[in-house]
């Protein structure tokens, strides 16, 4: 392997190898973090109305 190969190599891995432990530092030293989680149940999508229950919205019948 050459000079410039070894080097991209090292610089390549060393370089992911960085940015998966910042982001695993950053996941585990947020404070609160749990307060910000969000299931599906508590988004209102506004797609479940009462009076579009059971119709299409296609024209069809």
């Amino acid at each position: 392997m050459t000079t410039a190969g070894l080097f991209v190599m090292i610089f390549a891995i060393g370089g992911m190898t960085g940015l998966l432990g910042w982001c695993v530092y950053k996941v585990m030293s947020t404070p609160d973090s749990t307060q910000h989680l969000h299931s599906p149940l508590d988004i209102d999508a506004g797609d479940k109305s009462d009076s579009h229950h059971g119709s299409r919205h296609d024209g069809a019948k």
